[in-house]
């Protein structure tokens, strides 16, 4: 007779502490990690794991599943990347609370800040709630492949409260703070794992109006806060521009400060204020020592645009005719954009307008930013292979060379535009946040973005770029594994998952670590009302497992069900 439910026996185990891999054997029973190290008993299930990596499922902090958890019983594509755990409205975008009145303007503004089709949207939501807590019984309801989290949004908030007020960015009354307050604390008592806030530029509305949010004052913020602080549970998460760097970390500190709640922040480099990220995890890393929670969320690689035919961005995107062309069958247009005297016009049209409200019509003619994706995808590509290099080397006009490469493969080639993290022409920023004791991972924002960006797939970027390929500067997979499972976990407090350890959660990959490979990102149509979304395959996780349960073999669903909202702060079962 068996003596556990599953049993994975001589694979590389990586832990999630941080600690040196060892080849060894791990057991599960009723969800839960019974055994680590060398398992006397027989599984009901056993898999010889020899030459694979094993190592406890990814937790992603940073994602936007708000709508498509409503609908999908997949919250693909993260549970294709290892992910067993996601969280989601982040940002200060999201579905609840919410009155009838302004179901609307929630859609615009979730399609103008992470680029969910607001048709998609619009059949999709059940609207079967108007509190926060109802919206999470909701959510409770719905069968899913893995774990989900969520976290009560402060543009839905202000909208909820203020009305008209808050979406023009007034100032809060004491009452509305009051009432804010007391609406976040009821959100987390009911399950919810924190409050979240936008105050970035670029985000804005479908209708180009700026978040709600954008405008909010110390006193509402550090209210609201607080009241996470009189609940005595929850996280804060924040998107910031800080354009007052000095005026900005003092209003962040002070929401962690005076609710005693830990905070993270999203942190990425520009442009134009190179250094500015490593200013924030210094004195994130401070705070903390001194007894503030300061995180730095950063991602995996830049943050990086996507530009094509079927994208949302294109460098001819300001061309009349290319808009008329815009909705014929993808075949059709590459036929016509083929024509000699198409091709003349569409980029005599192309000119951009810097005042334009979508950040990306402001740079889709910045060629020497711009690089060929390629498959498998090049995410630290030479910036001498940039599409100005490349078109000066062979004597053409840059925008003649980038019209010709979006037309190659059928029309379903990308252009890859690094807008964040990549001022240096490569990544090694990137190794530096990413190794900071202040950062975690984060930024994936998985389900969103779905024509613009992919980089659902920062996790397997982890692996395969950090831990094996990159030519210079890895990062030992101990490491990577540790920062992407248990760290992230800690941040969000689900202390009971991120480690192969007796009484925590199997949440476990089996990888065949050598023969990784991320394939480059395709759109499909499959969203409600036939919406678009781009989708990034990847070879090499065997086996995913979700409480036990196995979700993904081989690169293909199960089609189990495992996945729970996970209501709150977590700790492991008694071992």
């Amino acid at each position: 007779m068996s003596s556990h439910d599953l049993v994975i026996r001589n694979g590389t185990l990586v832990d999630g502490t941080g600690r040196p891999a060892l080849v060894g054997d791990m057991a599960a029973s009723d969800g839960i990690i019974t055994d680590v190290g060398l398992v006397d008993g027989a599984g009901h299930r056993e898999i010889d794991a020899e030459g694979h990596v094993v190592f406890p499922g990814f937790v992603d902090i940073h994602t936007h599943y708000d709508g498509q958890a409503t609908w999908d019983d997949q919250l693909a594509p993260s549970s294709w990347h290892g992910v067993t755990t996601v969280v989601m409205g982040n940002c200060g975008v999201g579905f609840a609370p919410v009155s009838p009145d302004n179901r609307e303007r929630l859609i615009q503004l979730m399609e103008g800040v992470e680029d969910i089709p607001g048709a998609a949207l619009h059949e999709g939501l059940p609207w079967a709630w108007e509190s926060y807590p109802e919206y999470l019984d909701f959510l409770d309801q719905v069968p899913r492949d893995i774990d989900l989290g969520s976290q009560i949004p402060h543009g839905a908030l202000r909208l909820h409260v203020m009305g008209e007020r808050g979406a023009t960015q007034e100032p809060a009354t004491p009452g509305d703070i009051a009432t804010m307050a007391e609406l976040a604390r009821d959100a987390v008592e009911a399950g919810a794992l924190g409050f979240t806030t936008s105050r970035t530029l670029n985000h804005r509305t479908s209708l180009g109006e700026y978040t709600p949010t954008l405008k909010a004052e110390r006193d509402e913020l550090v209210g609201i806060a607080r009241g996470l602080g009189d609940a005595g549970k929850g996280v804060l998460q924040v998107v910031s521009d800080f354009i007052d760097m000095d005026h900005e970390f003092a209003i962040l500190h002070a929401m962690a400060a005076e609710s005693g709640r830990p905070i993270s922040i999203s942190i990425a480099q520009a442009f134009r204020r190179r250094d500015d990220w490593r200013t924030h995890l210094d004195r994130f890393a401070a705070a903390t020592e001194a007894g503030v929670t300061m995180r730095g969320q950063v991602g995996a690689r830049a943050v990086g645009l996507l530009l094509g035919m079927q994208a949302t961005l294109s460098p001819f995107m300001t061309s009349d005719l290319y808009l008329e062309l815009a909705n014929l069958p993808l075949a059709e247009r590459v036929a016509i954009m083929s024509r000699p005297d198409v091709k003349a016009t569409i980029i005599d049209q192309s000119s951009i307008d810097r005042s334009a409200p979508l950040i990306g019509a402001r740079l889709v003619d910045k060629y020497q930013s711009m690089y060929v994706l390629g498959d498998p995808p090049d995410y630290e590509p030479d910036p001498g292979d940039s599409v100005a290099a490349t078109a000066e080397r062979r004597g053409v006009d840059p925008a003649v060379l980038a019209y010709d490469l979006l037309l190659s493969d059928g029309g379903r080639a990308f252009l890859y535009m690094p807008t964040l993290n990549f001022a240096d022409g490569n990544l090694d920023v990137v190794r530096e946040q990413l190794l900071h004791p202040a950062a975690v991972p984060g930024l994936s924002d998985g389900g969103a973005h779905v024509g613009t960006i992919c980089d659902v797939s920062f996790p397997t970027t982890l692996l395969q770029w950090w831990a094996r390929d990159r030519p210079h500067g890895r990062i030992p997979i101990e490491t990577i594994v540790a920062k992407q499972s248990r760290a992230t976990a800690e941040t969000v407090g689900l202390l009971d998952r991120g480690l192969l350890a007796p009484g925590h959660k199997a949440d476990v990959n089996v990888m065949d670590f050598d023969n990784l490979r991320l394939y480059a990102p395709e759109m499909h149509y499959d969203l409600p009302a036939g919406g678009k979304r781009l989708l990034q395959r990847v070879d090499g996780y065997r086996h995913t497992f979700v409480a036990g349960t196995e979700i993904m073999a081989d690169g293909e669903p199960t089609g189990a069900t495992p996945g729970r909202l996970v209501r709150g702060a977590t700790e492991p079962s008694p071992a």
